[in-house]
């Protein structure tokens, strides 16, 4: 291992993807919530797919919707294969300036399912989110709440 490159025994587009996605604040495949306390994402991977690289600077936790392998690139160089079950649920917290960058691929043979929340009101400020990953609500969906 290349001590000026962590990620040098990674497969060429995993290194590709890593310096695209690196400062990426999409969590998750979809934003469904964001308050001005929370961020709550949704995430499917497909068997075969990753969902891409990312940065956490918020205090967090997710929680596995069903059993599935996974395996974790990390910005250090560390690639990590586990075994979710459903219900497993991670805390992950962060002071100011701290972070994590990484991404993770479906090597099982069943999609993997999370939810994601992110809390706001840390320490550190969120990063931005591209429209194009937030929930749109379909025309004529009723959203009113319960009184």
């Amino acid at each position: 291992m290349s001590d000026s490159n962590p990620r040098a025994h990674w497969p060429v587009e995993v290194q590709r993807e890593y310096e695209e996605g690196r400062n990426s604040g999409c969590v998750g495949s979809v934003l469904v919530s964001e308050t001005d306390r929370v961020r709550v994402w949704h995430l499917s991977i497909a068997p075969g797919k990753r969902c891409g690289f990312h940065r956490h600077v918020l205090t967090y936790f997710w929680t596995a919707h069903n059993p599935g392998k996974a395996r974790g690139y990390f910005e250090d160089g560390r690639i990590v294969d586990v075994e979710h079950y459903k219900g497993e649920t991670r805390h992950l917290a962060f002071g100011a300036g701290e972070y994590m960058v990484h991404a993770v691929e479906n090597i099982g043979t069943t999609d993997l399912l999370f939810t994601t929340v992110e809390f706001l009101d840390i320490a550190n400020k969120p990063l931005a989110v591209p429209d194009h990953v937030r929930l749109k609500i379909p025309q004529g969906a009723d959203i009113k709440m319960a009184s």
